[in-house]
């Protein structure tokens, strides 16, 4: 998981370490949804390795809901009212590569 917090950090442009508790529970919560997304298991991906499309869906979640923690739509698309639909479209359709369809 420090792998992950890293590369959110990285494309939160975020160097100081104060938030770091809080970004690892974005992660929880945005490999949660993955796993849920894509039809796996519970903590599959604590023992699988993230496919590129996946972990990239998971930052982008995991930015997200650091950025809109308040309620609102923040960072680079807070002057875009459909931001939020964005992301979470974008985060889908990356998640949808690796999607397990026999269900």
């Amino acid at each position: 998981m420090n792998e992950l917090l890293q590369k959110v950090k990285q494309n939160l442009i975020l160097a100081h370490n104060a938030d770091d508790a809080l970004i690892n529970g974005f992660i929880v919560a945005a490999v949660s949804y993955a796993e849920s997304y894509q039809h796996l298991a519970e903590g599959y991906y604590t023992e699988n390795t993230m496919n590129p499309t996946t972990e990239q869906a998971v930052i982008m979640l995991a930015s997200h809901f650091y950025e809109s923690r308040d309620g609102s739509t923040g960072g680079f698309f807070e002057d875009n009212v459909q931001a939020s639909s964005q992301v979470w479209n974008t985060v889908n359709m990356l998640l949808r590569f690796d999607r397990n369809w026999k269900v």
